[in-house]
């Protein structure tokens, strides 16, 4: 038969031993998961986007601070931090891991582990990338979401041939460390071949290049600038925007945050329609689907933002057409 213990004697034995029991009960509450984040650029230019995947990660249920911890590791642009980045979120065993804006970040995750499921977002094709082994079942710890991005570098160059119909000759950015740079470049020069444009290549991958590349276009006498798609530059949004202003260069980039910091126009796949969808995949392995469950997702909206102030500074008609199709316009 079970002793009876009084109101007393419960006391008694609570303030004699009551440290241990609370910790023993909190020991059988179940920790949250960590979430491991880690990018090539920084928070800043990547705000909208990070909201976007709270969103994604909110529609499966986990809400940063009450039932999920997330670790941010931000590269800066310096591409050289990402592996120490990637190894830390691996030590600490994350439960996943989410490799954004930029191919660089997903190369150092993959590398950093073979177990803990990674979720991307890139803007190449992950099975030529070597990410995926396909679409469909992607097989492996890797999983996530594309954007049209490197294939749409052709649409702007047009679209800027279409604002400076008269320039014969255009630069092209790009980051030659960057290993969509080769694909990025293709694409673009088969489009200059076809509009009979001057294509020019000009390379960047630190802050130190900018300048050399501007005196270069105003040197070549380039009627504008086609910014290649790279974390790198993302991270750089407003300086180069500032540069082409100043330097009163036409220039088209990606994503809206150049054209609002004084660019010409900015043209690529919604960034937070695929961050929204990297949180819900991250969401959806927490509750216990494989990577290899889920398919890589494309996201295929593309934006257009078109920064009319900018365009008469510079003497530019916007053609009513561009202007209408234009998700926004900036005054």
């Amino acid at each position: 038969m079970a002793k009876h213990i009084g109101r007393r004697e419960f006391l008694v034995m609570l303030g004699a031993g009551g440290l241990v029991w609370p910790f023993g009960a909190r020991a059988q509450q179940p920790a949250i998961p960590v979430v491991g984040f880690v990018g090539s650029t920084s928070l800043g230019p990547l705000r909208d986007a990070v909201t976007a995947f709270h969103r994604g990660l909110t529609e499966t249920g986990y809400v940063e601070g009450r039932n999920v911890a997330i670790e941010y590791r931000w590269a800066e642009g310096q591409y050289d931090r990402l592996p120490g980045l990637a190894a830390d979120l691996v030590h600490r065993e994350v439960a996943a891991i989410a490799a954004i804006d930029g191919l660089p970040s997903i190369l150092a995750a993959k590398a950093a582990t073979a177990t803990i499921p990674i979720v991307f977002f890139t803007g190449g094709d992950p099975v030529q990338l070597g990410l995926v082994a396909s679409l469909r079942r992607p097989d492996g710890n890797l999983t996530g979401v594309t954007a049209l991005n490197v294939e749409i570098g052709a649409k702007r160059l047009e679209l800027l041939h279409e604002l400076v119909p008269t320039a014969g000759v255009i630069g092209l950015l790009v980051n030659p460390t960057n290993a969509l740079t080769e694909a990025n470049t293709k694409t673009v020069q088969a489009a200059a071949r076809a509009l009979g444009l001057q294509l020019h290549i000009l390379n960047a991958s630190t802050e130190r290049d900018f300048d050399a590349v501007f005196a270069r276009l105003i040197q070549l006498q380039a009627g504008g600038l086609v910014i290649a798609a790279d974390a790198f530059f993302i991270s750089r949004s407003e300086q180069l925007a500032k540069l082409a202003f100043r330097h009163a260069v036409p220039a088209i980039f990606q994503y809206r945050e150049f054209a609002a910091a004084g660019g010409l126009i900015s043209y690529g796949g919604s960034r937070t329609d695929a961050y929204r969808q990297v949180g819900v995949y991250i969401g959806r392995i927490l509750q216990g689907a494989k990577p290899s469950e889920l398919p890589v997702q494309q996201v295929t909206k593309v934006e257009l933002f078109l920064n009319l102030k900018t365009a008469k500074a510079l003497g530019i008609t916007v053609p009513l057409p561009l202007s209408g199709r234009a998700d926004e316009v900036i005054e």
